[in-house]
């Protein structure tokens, strides 16, 4: 396949024949046998009607091979609402061609295409014969140069972005007033200088420590990353870390779309605040980045103050804590008084309720007639004396009573208890006479088995414990033999 680019001529073209050779074999329009200048053929001068010149303009088109064309989208209409197409001109620094992309190819796209944005096509010109206008219509396009380089860097932020280094919450707050500011970026560019004196103008108490490092070329994402570590580890830490440089290309500003530059910001333990280029400029290290301001000196201006700006904050934070204690003080004063009066008026009751209970027990008997009760209870003894003596009278005449009474009891038990002493005791000698320990004492014994009392010599067999009562206590042994008396 040839291929064409825009800014040159083509590589190769082996698929075009020369015009003598189509004349030759009588391809071209006006050649037709029977062609007249009434039906558009050719006038009686040889002169070609629009239709003939733009038909040979087709064919010529038509012939060319599929080619490859690079440049610069301008002018890009589309889609178009009803057909879907999308129209648009490619140029370089020298041509520009209408360009044409149906909607079945548009439809396949992976990305959205812009003003601006460096493509390459690959189609075939085309020639539209109503107009005679050429367009070269793409049957597929990429993205070519910065537009491949953009695509990468969308791509990569898109990754972080999944992964959470973007998120909002993530991104730590930087103090309102930084006192000690590290700043990274090339000392012998303009930025250092710009940076230094905007901290001056604005507030020169910001103490500002400068670590060096390349902005852009090889090995500068590198360079970078280890200035980022040094600022990070300087003691005592600063407050935060400017990242900045100047404006330049999207080729330039590559060094902060570096993917590993861009983990170590998230990862620095200082907050970062990144100044890289200019307003339209937009890094993979402003997205992950604390704070992203659009310049180096807007990123020199958002960590410190100007001097009058604290000047006039502080007098507004003075007459708001002036005003904020005075009316604590009113508040505090009126609750004192409210709390003075309240106890005043507690007071005052208590007091009243004292003195009513104080009058009451004034007005006590105790108090009033201490010598009343005396004698009332002097009487109350006198009369408990008068009962006494009058009781203890009759004590007499009932302690006879009960002598009397004492020598009948006595004398009716006794008669009552004789006659049944009498037979207790003929019982009792009885019952002693029948008693088992009056026939051991006689030098009988009893003799217990097995089963209780033995009784017989069935009772017992040899081997068997046997324990002998006598009467002066048991003896214990074993059946040696059992013997029974003959006859028995």
């Amino acid at each position: 396949m040839s291929t064409w680019n825009l800014t040159g001529a083509p590589r190769s073209f082996s698929g075009a024949r020369s015009r003598a050779q189509r004349e030759a074999q009588g391809e071209l329009p006006w050649e037709r046998a029977g062609a007249s200048a009434g039906d558009g053929g050719e006038g009686a001068d040889g002169a070609l009607s629009v239709s003939q010149a733009v038909a040979l303009a087709a064919g010529a088109l038509d012939a060319l091979p599929t080619l490859t064309v690079i440049g610069e989208v301008t002018g890009f209409r589309g889609p178009n609402a009803r057909s879907g197409h999308c129209y648009f001109q490619i140029k370089d620094d020298a041509s520009a061609v209408d360009c044409i992309i149906w909607r079945g190819v548009y439809s396949k796209r992976t990305f959205d295409l812009r003003d601006g944005m460096q493509l390459q096509l690959t189609g075939n010109f085309n020639l539209y014969k109503a107009t005679g206008r050429m367009s070269f219509v793409a049957k597929s396009f990429a993205l070519a140069g910065e537009g491949m380089l953009r695509q990468q860097v969308a791509a990569l932020a898109e990754k972080l972005r999944r992964e959470g280094l973007m998120d909002a919450a993530r991104k730590r707050p930087i103090p309102a007033f930084c006192t000690r500011v590290a700043v990274v970026t090339s000392l012998s560019g303009a930025v250092i200088d710009d940076v230094k004196r905007t901290l001056r103008r604005r507030n020169p108490l910001v103490e500002l420590i400068c670590v060096g490092s390349k902005v852009q070329g090889e090995g500068a994402p590198e360079e970078l990353i280890e200035a980022l570590a040094r600022a990070a580890a300087i003691e005592p830490a600063p407050d935060c870390i400017l990242l900045v440089r100047g404006g330049g290309s999207f080729e330039d500003l590559m060094t902060f779309n570096d993917e590993r530059l861009a983990r170590a910001v998230a990862a620095c333990p200082v907050p970062v605040v990144t100044g890289i280029g200019h307003e339209p400029d937009n890094s993979i290290c402003d997205m992950v980045g604390d704070r992203r301001c659009s310049t180096p000196t807007a990123a020199a201006e958002s960590v410190a103050p100007a001097i009058g700006d604290l000047e006039d904050l502080l007098a507004s934070r003075e007459q708001r804590l002036a005003a904020a204690t005075s009316h604590t003080v009113r508040s505090a004063s009126a609750r004192i008084d409210g709390w003075a009066q309240r106890i005043r008026s507690a007071m005052s009751t208590r007091l009243d309720r004292a003195a009513v209970e104080l009058e009451a027990a004034a007005r006590r008997p105790c108090l009033t007639s201490p010598r009343a009760i005396i004698e009332g209870r002097r009487m109350e003894l006198a009369q408990t004396a008068e009962r006494f003596a009058a009781s203890t009278s009759s004590f007499d005449a009932r302690r006879h009573m009960l002598d009397m009474a004492h020598e009948r009891l006595t004398h009716g038990g006794a008669a009552i208890t004789a006659s049944r002493a009498t037979g207790l005791a003929a019982q009792a000698a009885a019952l002693d006479a029948l008693s088992p320990l009056k026939v051991l004492a006689r030098g009988y014994a009893i003799a217990y088995g097995p089963h209780g009392v033995a009784t017989s010599v069935a009772d017992a067999a040899p081997g068997d414990e046997l324990r002998v009562r006598l009467a002066d206590g048991d003896i214990l042994g074993t059946v040696a033999s059992v013997e029974p008396v003959a006859g028995a």
